[in-house]
């Protein structure tokens, strides 16, 4: 039960993440617009795919993923983002948003090692690697 609310929080997290990212997408103005449209349409679907592959391990381990936006606005510990155009603001954006869902990872791995729940702490070791490595990419960016 533990791993599934913590799974829903995830979850929660990353479809607000997702907005987030489309709303950049969106808005992204400046002398970078067409690195970082491109980029953030990357993070975005990325983000939709972490989305289904939450939803079908909470649905693995018997639980019920959180599917409307008034859940995932109770549960996210990602805050909404608006009205931000400008490449650093963007990144360093996504920079705190991923690194929030990184740590709830972490806690997720953990809670799968000792549950014994092998498929779950594979998933957020997937999640991890790949996170971690954009989180690098885009503090590089920011230089």
């Amino acid at each position: 039960t533990e791993i599934i609310n913590k799974l829903n929080i995830l979850l929660a997290d990353y479809q607000i993440h997702y907005q987030n990212l489309r709303g950049f997408h969106w808005n992204i103005q400046g002398k970078h617009f067409f690195e970082l449209h491109a980029k953030f349409e990357e993070l975005y679907n990325d983000a939709a795919v972490k989305v289904d592959e939450i939803a079908e391990r909470i649905l693995t381990i018997e639980g019920t993923p959180l599917h409307t936006f008034e859940d995932y606005l109770s549960t996210t510990n990602i805050q909404a983002k608006k009205n931000i155009h400008d490449g650093e603001g963007s990144v360093s954006a996504i920079i705190d948003d991923m690194t929030n869902i990184l740590s709830l990872e972490k806690e997720i791995k953990e809670l799968a090692i000792n549950a014994g729940d092998d498929g779950t702490e594979d998933l957020m070791s997937d999640f991890l690697d790949q996170q971690e490595k954009t989180i690098w990419m885009l503090k590089a960016w920011m230089k």
